[in-house]
């Protein structure tokens, strides 16, 4: 029997605008029939973009489509369906609104599998359709959990594979790719990815190995394991980020992908030696190079801030730079300025280490050292075909920012990111950098500074009064009757912590000519910040104080992560 949406979908997706897969479609249909796995053949051959296909077969079902992965998933939703039965019905709860269950499923028609899983929620469901694949990926992801790693972990530590405790690296390498370790290492990542890590830990200590995640900011323990899969373990992450598992003996860096539905996480690897084995820190690169572009109105940037950011972006020639410590965001917003500035009228060129996101428009180089295709090389061959604006990942060395400042001086214009924990910082680190021969006081134009703050659980929420002693340290300037703070309690959405997600401090330091002067005559952090005052500049921690009165963040976040700065 034909299925009810065949005609209405494959009409449809025909009428595409600059659809050319007709033919091959048609082969599809000849294998697969018109049906969900018709619609996944599409998406994973992209004939057309995945949102497209999957809305043109939702509409002809008369249902919604929801992404599992740009899609809010409870716990509370998780706890209604064992994992048995989500992976059985190809289905996975995605929140609760009013007593109704939201169910994202391959087959949202089948009425039947909707009554079962009615009775065993034990609540009315409202189906949406989702990818079998997305559904898959999701259900692995959101159904792990620091009890399920830990037991396997324990059950690898006992199986015969590891009963010789001095094993050979030939040995290591192979059990590296035994499917039971292959499952554990993807156990781990996966439950990475539920808690939002940005990083994990994976360090032997002198008895046993631990795993730690850092999540909004903060490092927490997960488990700990025997040393007897530590090396496993290690080689296993190395084999995927193609580094060499028989060397321990130096650091190595690497990256590698996890399938996540129809896309990838990606994740850069860094291995250091140390006297009880190698550590690992593997970083999450945010959604890969096909992540969602972020604009600066949507970053959070103070309304005070982001008009005069836009017209020193727009400067015709110099130097302009975003700062912060690392893991800041600093590159997010360096792509989100490339996405302001990105329009026809405009050549673009930038050189990173490596590229992180693709941009259509955009002349995008990679460093390659391999080949001794190093920054400061594609910097002079870029700047020899004349770009309007040449965008640099990072200065991270001498001859690169030597090449960037000349440029910078001699009518172009140079967007970059540069690691220090504030503006002021930033000159003083620049200047350092350039020695005597730079022309950094003749080549800035502005420094824009931001630093990571966790975020108050919207779960946990209250509001309390400040004590006068914090209102006097950090608020004498302002005047407020009975003023509410607000701080979060903690709870399962938070992982207790009362925090959840972050959010950025900004500052923006613009190079007038009287810090230009004081720049060129090595005056100190404060004096600049005093003559930057006059046209508007504020120090990070002031943004902090604003973003605390609007319920944002605590006032222990700012004292924690914002150093003392010179009153302005």
């Amino acid at each position: 029997m034909a299925h009810p949406a065949a005609n209405l979908f494959l009409d449809r997706l025909s009428e595409l605008p600059h659809f050319e897969n007709i033919q091959e479609v048609q082969s599809l249909v000849d294998q697969h029939g018109v049906s969900v796995s018709l619609v996944q053949a599409i998406v994973d051959r992209r004939f057309a973009p995945k949102e497209t296909v999957c809305r043109l077969w939702a509409d002809s079902l008369e249902r919604a489509y929801v992404d599992p992965f740009a899609s809010v998933i409870t716990d509370e939703a998780i706890s209604r369906f064992p994992i048995e039965i989500a992976k059985r019905a190809n289905a996975i709860a995605l929140y609760v609104i009013d007593g109704v269950l939201t169910v994202a499923m391959s087959t949202p028609e089948d009425s039947d599998l909707l009554a079962r899983l009615g009775e065993i929620a034990r609540m009315p469901i409202s189906p949406v359709f989702a990818l079998p694949k997305d559904i898959e990926d999701a259900i692995v992801i959101q159904y792990a959990s620091d009890h399920r790693l830990e037991r396997s972990l324990r059950e690898l530590e006992k199986s015969s594979l590891f009963a010789d405790p001095q094993l050979a690296h030939e040995k290591i390498a192979q059990l590296a790719e035994t499917d039971e370790l292959v499952s554990v290492v993807d156990e781990i990542l996966h439950f990475a990815l539920r808690e939002r890590a940005t990083d994990i830990h994976i360090e032997p200590q002198d008895t046993l190995s631990r795993i730690r995640l850092r999540v909004d900011g903060k490092l927490r323990e997960v488990l700990t394991y025997g040393r007897t899969l530590h090396k496993t373990l290690v080689s296993r992450l190395k084999i995927l980020a193609n580094l060499n598992g028989t060397e321990p003996r130096f650091p190595q860096e690497g990256q590698f992908s996890v399938s996540v539905g129809n896309a990838s996480a990606y994740f850069n690897l860094v291995t250091l030696p140390t006297p009880h084995g190698e550590k690992l820190v593997a970083t999450a690169i945010p959604g890969g190079q096909h992540r969602p572009m972020l604009t600066l109105d949507k970053m959070g940037i103070a309304q005070t801030i982001i008009g005069s950011l836009k017209a020193l972006l727009h400067a015709p020639t110099g130097l302009f730079c975003f700062t912060g410590p690392s893991g800041s965001g600093k590159s997010t917003t360096w792509y989100a300025t490339l996405h302001e500035l990105n329009k026809s009228d405009l050549s673009i060129v930038t050189i990173e280490e490596p590229i992180e996101l693709s941009m259509e428009g955009v002349t995008q180089l990679e460093v390659n050292r391999s080949i001794d295709l190093k920054p400061t090389n594609l910097l002079r061959s870029a700047l020899r075909q004349d770009p309007d604006v040449t965008a640099i990942s990072e200065l991270r060395d001498v001859e690169t920012a030597k090449v960037a400042v000349d440029a910078a001086t001699t009518g172009h214009r140079i967007v970059t990111t540069f690691s220090a924990n504030n503006a002021l910082q930033a000159v003083q680190r620049l200047r350092a950098l350039l020695g005597d021969t730079g022309s950094l006081d003749a080549a800035l134009t502005g420094i824009f500074a931001q630093s990571l703050v966790g975020k108050i659980c919207e779960h946990c929420k209250e509001s309390y009064v400040p004590s006068p002693q914090i209102l006097g340290r950090h608020f004498q300037d302002y005047e407020m009757a009975n003023p509410q703070f607000y701080r979060g309690l903690g709870c399962p959405e938070c992982r207790g912590t009362g925090y959840r997600g972050q959010i950025a401090l900004h500052e923006l330091l613009p190079i007038t000519e009287e810090v230009r002067t004081l720049v060129r005559e090595d005056r100190s952090a404060g004096e600049i910040a005093r003559a930057a005052s006059k046209v508007g500049y504020r120090p990070m921690r002031h943004d902090g104080l604003k973003k605390v009165l609007l319920g944002l963040t605590t006032i222990e976040e700012i004292e924690r992560n914002t150093s003392f700065e010179w009153d302005a």
